[in-house]
């Protein structure tokens, strides 16, 4: 850590769990600032998660390949790239591969990282991996947990582009991981 920031960082002194769910715990953490100001946060605990960016190849066009799905938050259908939480003590790549064969019922010859973020540091304290998949195998089947209803949709590169942020694709992650997919590979890419 750079010692220009040493004024910004607090430290925790207590952390007690005020609420437990099968998804996550609500913690409450009390933190002393710098200065020794006191203040108790709010923390959500859950464990990390993978999204994929699953591209086709087909006579020479780039396909994404997305889900689409009932979201209880935003009370509406949500189109979005395949992902899912990681199991316990799985590894990351795996949990990618897992999660795209269970929703899509593809599976990738290549896994490629993108990147690694939190998906809100004010109030979250997992981390969401990034994979672009390629060299993709239809299965034939999806895998779906037992409350999971999820639509596989195959849409080329450019419309997904379009659509981001209107209607159904408004998946905060998905955006992100279109933009580390971009990162990555922009100069394979005509929009």
């Amino acid at each position: 850590m750079h010692t220009e920031d040493e004024h910004l960082i607090w430290q925790e002194k207590e952390q007690k769990v005020l609420l437990k769910t099968r998804i996550f715990d609500v913690t409450q953490t009390h933190s002393i600032s710098p200065e020794n100001k006191c203040g108790d946060y709010i923390v959500l605990e859950t464990r990390d998660w993978v999204m994929t960016v699953p591209v086709l190849e087909k006579d020479g066009k780039k396909y994404f390949v997305l889900v689409k799905q009932w979201r209880h938050g935003a009370k509406s259908l949500s189109t979005e790239f395949p992902g899912g939480g990681i199991n316990d003590g799985e590894e990351p790549e795996k949990g990618a591969a897992r999660e795209l064969l269970e929703e899509t019922g593809y599976s990738a010859q290549k896994l490629t990282h993108l990147g690694t973020v939190n998906p809100n540091p004010a109030i979250m304290h997992n981390n969401i991996h990034f994979y672009a998949a390629e060299n993709l195998t239809n299965t034939g089947s999806q895998n779906l947990d037992k409350d999971e209803y999820v639509n596989c949709i195959i849409e080329p590169v450019e419309e997904t582009f379009k659509k981001m942020g209107h209607g159904q694709y408004k998946h905060a992650l998905t955006s992100t991981a279109l933009l580390l997919y971009l990162q990555k590979f922009a100069k394979n890419i005509s929009l």
